[in-house]
């Protein structure tokens, strides 16, 4: 078998998606590491104003991009921008930008999708499954096309516990539900919404598992395959650690607790985390569409690209080493001091997000209105606890994923292919990782310089002041007022006083012996 790069050289690539997280990192790591690829078409649609030329010319002048542009300088002439809307007919594709895909593509990565978890089951059903029937048709007209890689999602199947390498059959006939879904109104179909997605949590896993039967039933002589990713986070190496450019999935959640903003989420510290870097993915992608299209494989492949089963990472490990990640390399302006924790329980967690969420909020808004400003953290919070709902049934439950097709891919690759696409999560150590994403947030995503780590550590350290004066002003008040109205209580904390000042004056005496 030829190597990776060398199956790449002289192929023409088309990219959905590739504005996307995981588009834009698969664009950046083709060029770089198959620098011998002829062009790369990427499908993007006109946008605020913007034409997709423009829109690709401000993407490749992104941090992601510096190191390719340093060691390939000249990398963007391969990139060209088509037109495309994948929600209307035919892709919204001209006849002449059909004409080419059609006569010169040999390879397809369908990454497009909406990763809206509460996405209305119409338009999931269109971004997920109809965009990618359309795909397969124009895919199917290619007529040098090798291969056709459909990005799916681990969790395409959350409703059953052990996740094999296959696709499994929906509940519902797709061809049906899509005939149906175009006569009803979409108070009919929000209404119909909870008893068709069944166990599934919300229309995202819900569509993705449709996605992958349809490309099963349609695939005919095409030669697919699907790669699932479960968590997609921060990069593990490349182009450089902890690059991440977006709130999406735990994202957001790690930069509320980083500010302080979120101190309780409803989650098992026990549940794996089933978090996989972005570079690890587009790695096993570009491998996949390798292995399937230098060796014509008969069977549609599925690969896992999941964390879990190869080396575990638990949430309440999530959980401590964002707290100290933050705690010695705390965020700008934080809110309070870091320090999240996860409760499995629905009732307590209920109960301190009342009192460490909501209620804070409430005094901060009334705060800025006295003051004349805009009240805004309420707004905040509950924001902050839709996207935890959201969450709550991935940080509560814990799946078995099959991973052989993705071994079997590794042992076939060189010695050299396997450090350039390296996929081999066993590598990973998830101490070292967390706290790149983490500071990878901070720089990329918040945009906030190392430099200001000193105030920001001196802003921690004031609200850790703050913390104990307005606990021990509390602690205070509640003797003075509910319990030192009796003899016995006063006499209790008087007691206490002066064994405490005893300690104190003891601690000087001996620092002044000293």
């Amino acid at each position: 078998m030829v190597n990776i790069p060398e199956y790449y050289a002289g192929k023409n690539v088309v990219i959905s998606g590739a504005t996307g997280f995981m588009g834009k990192v698969l664009l950046e790591k083709l060029l770089r590491s198959c620098p011998g690829v002829k062009a790369v078409y990427v499908m993007v649609r006109s946008k605020a104003g913007q034409s997709p030329q423009a829109r690709i010319a401000d993407m490749i002048n992104c941090k992601l991009f510096e190191r390719l542009q340093a060691e390939q300088p000249d990398f963007a002439e391969k990139i060209i921008a088509v037109n495309s809307d994948l929600t209307l007919l035919e892709l919204d594709l001209s006849k002449e930008d059909q004409s080419i895909l059609v006569e010169n593509i040999n390879i397809v990565f369908h990454c497009a999708a909406t990763i809206r978890f509460n996405e209305p089951l119409k338009d999931a059903m269109q971004l997920n499954v109809l965009a990618t029937q359309k795909m397969l048709a124009l895919a199917h007209r290619m007529k040098h096309l090798e291969v056709f890689i459909h990005v799916s999602t681990a969790y395409a199947h959350c409703d059953r516990e052990v996740i094999e390498e296959v696709v499994y059959p929906p509940p519902v006939n797709y061809r049906k539900l899509i005939d149906t879904l175009d006569w009803m109104d979409d108070d009919l179909v929000a209404t119909l919404t909870p008893k068709l997605i069944g166990e599934r949590p919300n229309t995202y896993t819900y569509t993705k598992a449709l996605a992958e039967y349809l490309v099963l039933q349609e695939a005919g002589d095409l030669n697919i395959a699907i790669v699932r990713p479960s968590i997609v986070g921060a990069s593990w190496k490349e182009p450089f650690p902890g690059w991440i450019d977006n709130f999406n999935g735990p994202s957001g959640i790690f930069i509320a607790a980083g500010k302080g903003i979120l101190r309780t989420m409803r989650a098992s510290n026990d549940a794996v985390a089933d978090l996989v870097p972005v570079d690890v993915v587009i790695n096993a992608t570009l491998a996949a569409a390798w292995f399937s299209g230098s060796q014509r494989v008969n069977s549609l492949m599925v690969y896992n690209c999941t964390t879990g089963g190869i080396n575990p990472f638990h949430w309440g490990e999530v959980e401590n080493c964002i707290n100290m990640t933050f705690k010695n390399n705390p965020l700008e302006q934080a809110f309070r001091r870091p320090n999240v924790n996860l409760r499995s329980n629905p009732f307590t967690n209920q109960y301190w997000t009342t009192v460490s969420h909501t209620l804070p909020a409430l005094l901060f808004d009334g705060y800025l209105t006295l003051m004349g400003h805009k009240p805004r953290m309420m707004k905040t919070i509950t924001r902050l606890h839709k996207a935890m709902v959201v969450l709550e049934y991935f940080t509560s439950h814990s799946w078995v994923w099959n991973t052989d097709n993705v071994a079997m891919l590794l042992s076939h690759m060189s010695p050299e292919d396997k450090k350039v696409f390296n996929f081999d999560v066993r590598q990973l150590h998830w101490a070292e990782y967390m706290e790149n994403y983490c500071m990878g947030m901070k720089k990329y995503v918040l945009n906030e310089e190392l430099s200001g780590l000193p105030a920001a550590r001196k802003h921690l350290n004031k609200l850790r002041n703050i913390r104990y004066t307005f606990n021990t002003v509390l602690v205070v008040l509640i003797w003075r007022i509910f319990i030192a109205r009796s003899q016995m209580a006063r006499n209790i904390w008087y007691f206490v006083v002066s064994l405490c000042f005893k300690f104190l004056s003891y601690f000087r005496a001996s620092s002044t012996m000293r």
